[in-house]
């Protein structure tokens, strides 16, 4: 398992395109991806729990990956937040 604790650069947080993308990124990776914000974790392949998670502009969360994977994955969702 890796994580990582991120910002959200995009300006408009996770709305429903870019969130869209984040989960179709995702989704290629057999890892199970999650989001903890406001100790609450979210499945981060499920755009509705992507979108519930309501992270806003400048928001930090963590990344959490586990799996064979794993490490892929966590580079790959860094960068999708991070350079939104």
């Amino acid at each position: 398992m890796v994580s990582k604790t991120v910002k959200m650069a995009n300006e408009e947080g996770f709305q429903m395109k870019n969130a869209s993308e984040f989960i179709t990124a995702m989704g290629q990776y057999s890892s199970k991806i999650t989001i903890r914000f406001n100790g609450s974790e979210y499945n981060a392949k499920s755009l509705l729990n992507v979108i519930a998670a309501y992270i806003k502009a400048g928001s930090e969360f963590e990344i959490i990956c586990d799996g064979d994977d794993e490490q892929e994955a966590l580079a790959e969702a860094v960068a999708l937040i991070e350079n939104a």
